[in-house]
């Protein structure tokens, strides 16, 4: 029986990526994609989620808008890299498949409150705020969470939107501590290992190859942000960062990591959104997490390539 996930996402190339190899996989059962603000605001990313469901030919997909300001700040956007739209690069058409009536809060409380106990993974592969959000409003709903798999925080790459925090914690760190105190099953892909699945030129020549819109589209996606980190890290391609999530679901066996406490930084200045991850384990916190810290990058492509060239 595949595995049922909720997908929440604020695409984002990247995250598109993950959405079309999610919709390109067998194993996984997507019962609604939910967007919330974060690389942009969250007209565009609800668009953007839609658009991507279209391209994957899924405009049965259900698809929420959910919030659109983190729990208690400005929201910080990233179009310096994912250009103005989110998905800069070619042109794609209006979705035409409709936004459905109703908030993503509710349809993820609902969801989790109808389907049996433990079926249900949550993959959010953006800030926390929805899932962080449902979490308060409905507290009886976390322990029917099976998983949570998120992409998002760094230990030992640090910061890459301020010196120490991570884009997807910095946007609403208080939301990423609610789900990291929640007692949920919690597996985290920070950038130690999106920044070690890079897109170098064999790679994005592989799903430019395969002749299909789809894998047209990601060769172009990637073209267009990579040259963004290029310039950034020096490195040969850019990092996959919200693949990795679904990946993790697909083929675990590519990823090791530890289970360890990690910690949410709220009040400090100069390390607001930091994840103070006890890899040493010098504290006696309660572990929280599996916090990863590697992947198998020759194998995390070749299941990508192998399930886009299905689309």
């Amino acid at each position: 029986m595949p595995r049922r996930i909720i997908i929440d996402t604020d695409p984002g190339q990247d995250d598109a990526v993950a959405i079309l190899l999610a919709l390109a996989s067998p194993e996984l059962e997507v019962l609604g994609v939910t967007a919330v603000a974060g690389n942009v605001p969250l007209d565009l990313t609800a668009r953007n989620a839609r658009i991507v469901c279209e391209l994957a030919k899924r405009p049965d997909i259900k698809v929420f808008a959910g919030c659109d300001r983190p729990l208690r700040h400005k929201l910080v956007t990233a179009e310096h890299v994912h250009g103005k739209t989110g998905l800069d690069g070619p042109q794609l058409p209006d979705p035409t498949m409709p936004l459905q009536p109703g908030h993503a809060i509710d349809f993820i409380i609902d969801t989790l409150r109808e389907e049996p106990a433990g079926s249900v993974t949550l993959c959010p592969l953006g800030p926390l705020t929805n899932i962080a959000t449902a979490f308060q409003r409905a507290p009886d709903i976390v322990e029917r969470v099976q998983q949570v798999v998120l992409m998002g925080g760094a230990y030992f790459q640090v910061g890459n939107i301020t010196p120490a925090a991570e884009f997807n914690i910095y946007v609403d760190p208080e939301a990423a501590d609610i789900v990291m105190k929640s007692g949920c099953d919690i597996v985290f892909h920070p950038l130690d290992v999106t920044h070690k699945a890079l897109t170098t030129a064999p790679r994005v020549q592989a799903f430019r190859d395969m002749g299909s819109e789809a894998g047209t589209m990601v060769a172009a996606w990637t073209d267009f942000f990579e040259r963004f980190d290029k310039e950034k890290y020096g490195s040969p391609g850019a990092p996959l960062h919200d693949p990795c999530v679904i990946a993790y679901l697909l083929k675990p066996e590519l990823f090791s990591g530890r289970r360890v406490n990690v910690e949410i930084e709220l009040r400090s200045e100069l390390t607001r959104g930091m994840t103070v991850a006890d890899w040493w384990g010098v504290t006696d916190r309660a572990p929280n997490a599996l916090f990863l810290g590697d992947v198998d990058a020759e194998g995390f492509f070749a299941l990508l390539v192998d399930r886009i060239a299905r689309l």
